[in-house]
């Protein structure tokens, strides 16, 4: 470029924009108040997924499971790095009876410390506790209790599907998770009481934190092939899998629409700008600043605006994620009573993520230089003497 090239065109952007204070501020705030609104709304929809998926496997199933393990293989063969967990479980069908009624059920020896260390079903206790190790006692849910009659101490009979024996076991909680799997189907006792040894057992393996199931599942396959089985919660959870990804796209959707909407308020107002200022760019025009130069000039002009916005933008939006997720979240329990996914607690938790931080500017910026094309195009198209005439 003439007289001075990059640098000294941008100069000239920013001494426009200093000028017209007033409009530069007003439209810096827009992008800016967008910006951090949508950068604070991406943190808060990966807190409501982080939230589906909290509640959803740390109740109990876990962020990976393991079927038909043979005694060959303990639990500790399963910690890898990126797990934090791994919980032996051992199902067995059978009925459980109470006085003269009785229900299908299935039992599932647990170890209830651990249980309680990494599960959240004990936050769904709703009377009495988990069964201590060791002891002969059956954690039931609220509605096999109404079922059967039964209560926190009363004696209930297990009857094995095969062999014909049975167990009794005191009742020694209830609890409620609003989940149907768990509430009419499965009660839990300590594994020392189980009647049975040497059979296949169950995995609830719970990951830390960024670790992904598919990373986990690809060691366990290499060390463990078919019959020993392991699925992902995306693999048991389909339905979960498709909501966090609607979530996802939805959020882009969003992201796309307020900034073109932004970017049409741009637009506009530095059409008004150029008409306004239209003799500059005559002048301009007349002492020999080429039509691509003035082009430049406007994009410039838009790029520098909508860079310090963003910047700003940017610092608001994640200082309002991190203030709230350090204040302990969102609580939003009153909306999500009767919603599985939120079976633990309503608690959200905005977390910031690579796309949710620079999806906001880098679109705004985007859609910015397209909204610098209309007013480029429309100084281009004059000439020098015809705005001079106007003048």
């Amino acid at each position: 470029m003439t007289p001075g090239g990059a640098a000294y065109w941008t100069r000239i952007a920013f001494l426009f924009l200093v000028r017209s204070g007033r409009a530069t501020a007003a439209l810096s705030v827009m992008v800016i108040t967008a910006v951090a609104a949508l950068i604070f709304l991406s943190a808060l929809a990966v807190g409501v997924k982080d939230a589906m998926l909290r509640n959803t496997v740390g109740l109990f199933s876990g962020h990976v499971t393991g079927y038909d393990l043979p005694d060959s293989i303990q639990t500790q063969d399963l910690v890898v790095q990126g797990v934090d967990a791994v919980l032996k479980r051992v199902y067995l069908p059978g009925v459980l009876t109470g006085g003269r009624l009785s229900q299908p059920m299935l039992l599932c020896g647990i170890d209830p410390e651990q249980e309680t260390a990494h599960t959240a079903l004990k936050m769904k206790i709703s009377e009495g506790r988990y069964p201590l190790t060791g002891q002969r006692e059956i954690l039931v849910s609220r509605d096999v209790a109404q079922t059967l009659g039964a209560r926190v101490g009363d004696r209930l009979r297990f009857s094995f599907q095969t062999g014909g024996g049975f167990l009794e076991y005191s009742v020694s909680g209830l609890y409620h998770t609003g989940l149907d799997a768990l509430d009419r189907e499965m009660a839990f006792c300590p594994l020392e009481t189980m009647p049975d040894k040497g059979v296949p057992w169950s995995a609830a393996i719970f990951l830390t934190g960024g670790v992904t199931a598919d990373a986990i599942l690809n060691l366990y396959r290499q060390h463990w092939p078919e019959p020993v089985r392991f699925e992902s919660w995306e693999t048991q959870m389909p339905d979960l899998r498709q909501l966090i990804d609607l979530e996802a796209i939805s959020m882009a959707i969003v992201i796309f629409l307020v900034f073109g909407v932004v970017a049409i308020g741009i637009a506009c107002s530095f059409v008004i700008f150029i008409i306004r200022n239209m003799r500059e760019y005559g002048i301009m025009r007349a002492m020999g600043v080429t039509t691509a130069e003035i082009s430049a000039l406007i994009v410039a002009k838009v790029t520098l605006m909508n860079l310090v916005a963003c910047s700003v933008g940017l610092l608001i939006g994640m200082v309002a994620v991190l203030v709230v997720a350090h204040t302990g979240g969102i609580d939003i329990s009153a909306f999500t009573s009767h919603n599985r996914y939120f079976a633990v607690s309503g608690v959200i938790i905005p977390r910031l993520t690579a796309f949710s931080l620079w999806a906001p500017p880098a679109t705004s910026l985007l859609f910015s230089l397209l909204a610098a094309v209309w007013p480029a195009v429309m100084v281009a198209r004059k000439k020098a003497a015809d705005i001079l005439r106007l003048i």
